[in-house]
């Protein structure tokens, strides 16, 4: 009963965790204030014909990002 009741916490944290990360995509699509996708150091290449767009700092953010939210996850289900 024990693992059943830890892992029904894990499935709660996970879904508020995915909502606020939803309603946090929503609103920064909206307001725009973040920056994402447009850092200093993302790679962007445009042609005549071709656009090319590697977002190399964007993706380091969100990983840091996402380290620090599955650590927090971790460490909160440790109790």
């Amino acid at each position: 009963m024990g693992a059943s009741l830890q892992l029904g916490k894990l499935l709660v944290i996970a879904g508020v965790v995915l909502v606020a990360l939803g309603l946090l995509l929503m609103a920064g699509s909206k307001f725009s204030f973040w920056g994402l996708g447009h850092l200093p150091g993302d790679i962007v290449y445009k042609g005549k014909n071709t656009q090319f767009y590697f977002p190399v700092v964007t993706c380091l953010l969100l990983s840091v990002i996402l380290t620090l939210v599955v650590w927090l996850v971790s460490f909160l289900t440790r109790r």
